[in-house]
């Protein structure tokens, strides 16, 4: 029995099959461009078979073993099949079609974590250039979809104290009139209680100094001696605090004094008269050891001994 592959080759078989590809029409190209076209029901065939020939390669470009240059191909056709889609679908929409571009099922795609994004500016319109599949990973291009670490910034100094203002040290505070509504009664209370305390120590006092006179303050128990003989201590210390006061700032004088009294020298000062001369000797020396020689000063000295000059 013969097999198939033999069948095939048959002539009666080819025949057969030649016959048939003569009654067939022959296949229809693609219109370069989308505005030959005048059918709508062709426009949207034509749309369908680019669409189906994105997807088998996008399914081819995911190998990455074909090679650098053969992945490159393809996303460079896979691109170019896009624009050309775009041409249709606008295409589609002046013949009164669907309008794709503005379609919900916006096309899907997958990052280089597996995570599924949508592609950014489906409609193909603008000079934008995408990667596909196993393209992303080609030297070069994987630096494009590396996200940057963040990096924050630290301030300056001269940043910190620019935003720095009265309000930072709350002088603000008082401004709104909340914190004055606040602290009315609690300031209120307190000055009664200072005031109450004034008054009390002011009668306890002349109490004792009653008793103090009358010679009665020894002899007084009880809560009201008690009370005396605080406020006679209290007087007592306040009246040393006040002599002690005294006598720092009588020794403070003091000091004061002694630093501004008049220096007086016990030995002779030179008057002007005879600085000015001093002076003058001593700039005509450095001016005769500046331009007279060793020899013309030893010979200058000796000619004063000779002569009996001092000066």
């Amino acid at each position: 029995m013969a097999r198939n592959e033999e069948k095939a080759q048959s002539m009666l078989n080819r025949f057969i099959t030649m016959k048939q590809e003569e009654k067939r029409k022959p296949r229809e190209r693609r219109p370069y461009l989308a505005s030959e076209c005048r059918d709508l029901a062709d426009a949207e065939r034509w749309r369908s078979e680019i669409l189906r020939e994105i997807g088998a390669k996008v399914a081819e470009i995911q190998n990455e073993g074909l090679g650098e240059h053969r992945l490159r191909d393809l996303n460079d056709e896979i691109n170019k099949l896009l624009r050309e889609r775009s041409h249709w679908e606008r295409r589609i929409v002046e013949l009164g079609g669907r309008d794709y571009s503005r379609s919900s099922n916006a096309p899907l795609m997958t990052d280089l974590d597996g995570n599924i994004v949508a592609v950014p500016n489906p409609s193909g319109r603008g000079p934008g250039y995408r990667y596909f599949g196993a393209a992303r990973k080609l030297p070069g291009v994987r630096e494009l979809f590396d996200k940057p670490p963040e990096t924050r910034k630290r301030r300056t100094r001269y940043e910190i104290h620019k935003r720095i203002n009265a309000g930072y040290y709350g002088y603000y505070d008082d401004e709104d009139g909340v914190l004055e509504r606040l602290e009315a009664p609690a300031e209120k209370r307190m000055r009664e209680e200072i005031v109450a305390e004034w008054h009390r120590v002011e009668r306890v006092r002349r109490e004792a100094m009653k008793g103090v006179v009358s010679g009665e303050v020894a002899a007084a128990g009880g809560r009201s001696g008690e009370a005396a003989r605080e406020v006679l201590f209290e007087g007592v210390e306040e009246e040393v605090e006040e002599e002690r006061k005294r006598e720092e700032e009588k020794r403070e004088r003091e000091k004061g004094e002694e630093a501004g009294r008049e220096f007086v020298a016990h030995v002779p000062l030179p008057d002007e008269k005879e600085i000015e001369r001093m002076v003058l000797e001593r700039k005509k020396k450095e001016l005769l050891s500046k331009y007279a020689s060793d020899t013309l000063l030893v010979e200058q000295e000796e000619a004063k001994e000779m002569l009996n000059v001092r000066r």
